[in-house]
């Protein structure tokens, strides 16, 4: 199955070719991190090889930084239009991509699994139903 997306402005395009939805892990984070860089937290976790920019695509932009906890954070976004594209830490950079989910064609096609962080969801959101909730990662 390939799911498309792309950045605002259409620099940026990907595609994340998997099997199956069930290798897709979509989930909230109510982290802080989360909140800044993408206003909402919700990613869609594939294995690196699954994901690719298409032959049409701009190179996006990256940004490193340490995320808070000592670990180098990897970001890459549209740098015309500021469109956050995918994350990744350095300990998962040859496994995983975090794709932000609100990038894809059908965001809804590949719905959350799970919350984390739950401890700091804001006090107005209400929780997601029928999915796993970690107020902290390690639970």
């Amino acid at each position: 199955m390939v799911y498309k997306g792309a950045c605002y402005c259409q620099e940026i395009k990907y595609e994340i070719d998997i099997s199956s939805p069930d290798e897709a892990r979509t989930s909230l984070c109510h982290c802080r991190n989360c909140k800044r860089f993408f206003a909402f937290g919700l990613t869609t976790k594939i294995p690196v090889k699954a994901f690719s920019y298409t032959r049409e695509s701009a190179k996006p932009t990256v940004h490193e930084a340490d995320n808070g906890s000592g670990s180098l954070l990897h970001r890459e976004f549209c740098s015309k239009c500021g469109t956050g594209i995918l994350e990744y830490g350095a300990a998962a950079a040859n496994e995983f991509r975090y794709v932000m989910t609100g990038t894809l064609e059908d965001p809804g096609s590949l719905p959350p699994k799970g919350e984390f962080f739950c401890l700091y969801r804001e006090k107005w959101m209400p929780e997601v139903p029928g999915i796993f909730h970690k107020d902290r990662l390690k639970e």
